[in-house]
This record gives structure tokens, sequence and C-alpha cells, in this order.
């Protein structure tokens, strides 16, 4: 935890001093919980979170060459709540006015699509990433290539780890391609293929791939979006099969307040089950939102119940 402390303290006087040649940033989720479920109230699970920290600085070297890095301060698996990850550390390289390469600790591109449009990251992750069938950044390169005003390629090659492990000992790439077509203004579809390549050749093994097409629209007041995943392969296990499927979508009833909602169908996944959130955002101040929201999980075996927990989400940015 000290040690965690003083790095934050360090890279943030860094970025501070520096700030006149870059840009510094900080992004804080947290929230209050409080379990609903619970037939006593006075056993009901209620905490106080800092659920993510984020920490970044950005520096632009010229008109096609910049760098951004990032540390990710949130819980890992061996039970520590505030442990600081490296989860950007990336150049960009915009070689020409249609191609920008990015090379190092890079954002992923799976879900940014699917994330922006439900914009409640403070909230909850995007399907993909809450379970966890893809990483949010990771070590290798990415490209976007505009063909046109409407169509826009991206390909990745990563490690396929995440930003948290180093790569494995069999040394396999995961790989990405998607295209992104503009079909208006206000409406945008997605396509991508996500490959996974097995390190067995048994009759049994298979390339793992997702394939996901994913629909966004939006206009002054309103935000809908639509995703449907399909894994095959599952774990490079031949005909293991698994499907996600998400909608949500928010509506502005003034310059302060937006309702929002959102419905995964998790049933034919390992998870097995249907998650939902519904609730109220206002924007407090530039940089400041808060939340009040009920996030439901419901298992689909015969008789469960819903565990439904109230959340008090807060995001602060600057």
């Amino acid at each position: 935890m000290k040690k965690t402390i003083l790095l934050l303290v360090t890279v943030f006087t860094f970025s501070c001093v520096s700030a006149q040649e870059g840009s510094p940033s900080v992004k804080i989720f947290s929230n209050f919980n409080y379990d609903m479920s619970s037939e006593n109230d006075g056993d009901a699970f209620k905490a106080f979170e800092i659920k993510r920290s984020y920490l970044g600085y950005s520096y632009k070297f010229d008109d096609k060459l910049s760098t951004k890095i990032t540390f990710d301060v949130g819980s890992n698996s061996s039970g520590s709540s505030y442990t600081a990850f490296l989860k950007i550390a990336a150049l960009k390289w915009n070689a020409s006015d249609n191609l920008t390469l990015n090379f190092g600790m890079v954002g992923a591109k799976n879900f940014k699509f699917m994330e922006s449009t439900w914009g409640k990251r403070y909230i909850q992750k995007s399907a993909l990433d809450k379970y966890k069938w893809a990483n949010a950044a990771d070590a290798g390169l990415t490209a976007d290539y505009k063909l046109n005003d409407q169509i826009t390629i991206d390909a990745q090659i990563l490690n396929g780890e995440g930003y948290k492990n180093t790569q494995s000992s069999n040394g396999l790439f995961r790989g990405t391609i998607g295209l992104t077509y503009k079909m208006m203004n206000n409406l945008s579809v997605r396509v991508s293929q996500d490959v996974s390549p097995r390190s067995s050749y048994d009759e049994m093994s298979e390339n793992q791939t997702i394939t996901t097409a994913a629909l966004a629209y939006s206009s002054d007041n309103m935000t809908l979006g639509a995703e449907t995943n399909m894994m095959n392969n599952v774990a490079n296990v031949k005909d293991n099969e698994e499907e996600l499927m998400s909608i949500y979508g928010s509506y502005k009833i003034s310059n302060d307040y937006t309702l929002f909602a959102r419905y995964d169908d998790a049933s034919e996944t390992a998870r097995a089950g249907t998650y939902t959130i519904y609730g109220i955002e206002k924007k407090m101040a530039k940089g400041v939102t808060v939340a009040l929201n009920m996030q439901s999980w419901e298992n689909d075996e015969e008789g469960s119940e819903a565990e439904e927990t109230l959340f008090l989400s807060l995001e602060y940015k600057f």
C-alpha cells in the first residue's frame, strides 16, 4: 500500500511539473452500495468503495507522433484492493491522413465501440469486459485505416494476456480485425472477429474466435446500443460455444439529468444468468457525475431469486 501511494505521488508530481509540455489527467470511479436482497436489513451488506483510479499523462512530440501513459489503480487477484498497474504506455503515429498506428501497451479495440455507446463505464464495464471475454488493454500493435468518411477498418496483434500479465510461455498472439460503418450522422454499425490461436493440435483443440456485431444510435437526447457476441471453441476446446447479448440506452430529460438502462443476456455463457441496470444520472459540474442506480443479477437456475444492489456511483475527472 505504501509503495502504491509513493508511486502515485511521484507520477502525479512529475505530471504537474511537466504540465506546460503535456497533459496530465486523473479519473476516479467510486460508489456506495447497499444489498437490497437481504431479508434482514441489519444483515444487508453495504460499503463505500473506490473501484478505479486512473492517473495519466500525454505528450505530443509533433503533428505525427505522440505518447500516452496511464496507471490503473484497482484490485488484483491476490486480494489487494489498491494495486497500481501500467495500463497504457503507447506511442501513437499518425502515419498519414488515413492511417494511425499505436505501439506498446495499447488500448484494445474489442469493445471500445460498445463502451463508448454505453457511456457509463464508471457504473459498470461493457459486456465483453464485464464477462472477461476481452481485455481493455494489452501489449502489442493496433492500426486504424480510414477508407472514407463512412468506413474505418481496424486491426490489432496483441500478446493476449491483458495489461496485468506478461506474455504466456506459448508465445502466441491474439488478433482482431474490425470494420465500423457510419451509415448516417447518428447511426453506426460495427462487425469484428477476434482470434486466439490454439497451443496444441490434438483433435479436441481449435482456435477460439469471438464474432461481434454492434449497433449505435444517438440523437440530441437519446442514445441506443445493442451488441451480440458469439464465442466459438471457448478456451480452444473444439465445438464449445457461448453467446452474449447486451442492450443499453439513455434518455436526456434535461441539461443535467439523464435516465439510463441496460440488459445483459448471459444465459448462454459460463455465468448463466441475466443482468440489469437502471437509474438516473446527474451532471454535478464539469468533470463530476453522480448516478443513483439499481443493479440486478439473476441466475438461470430454477427457483433462484434476483440479487439486487442499490448503488450511488460517482465519476470525477480532471
